[in-house]
């Protein structure tokens, strides 16, 4: 059998490359589209500009118009 070199090992008569510590840092694709969805959601829920937005009338008018005087 060939040596097999550094950084490298043997995998049933394969040369693999040795893994490599993964950063902690570093989100998978499934976590930013949950935190996505999670957003979305949130703005389904509670809405993002009902609670800036909307003032409610001090003086509110009716709809239909006074009655006659007879």
């Amino acid at each position: 059998m060939s040596k097999v070199p550094d950084g490298f090992h043997r995998v049933r008569g394969h040369i693999r490359r040795n893994p490599k510590p993964r950063s902690a840092k570093r989100m998978s694709g499934w976590m930013i589209a949950g935190l996505l969805a999670g957003v979305w959601l949130w703005g389904q829920v509670f809405g993002f500009s009902e609670s800036t937005a909307t003032t409610s009338p001090t003086d509110p008018k009716p709809a239909a118009s006074a009655t006659a005087d007879r």
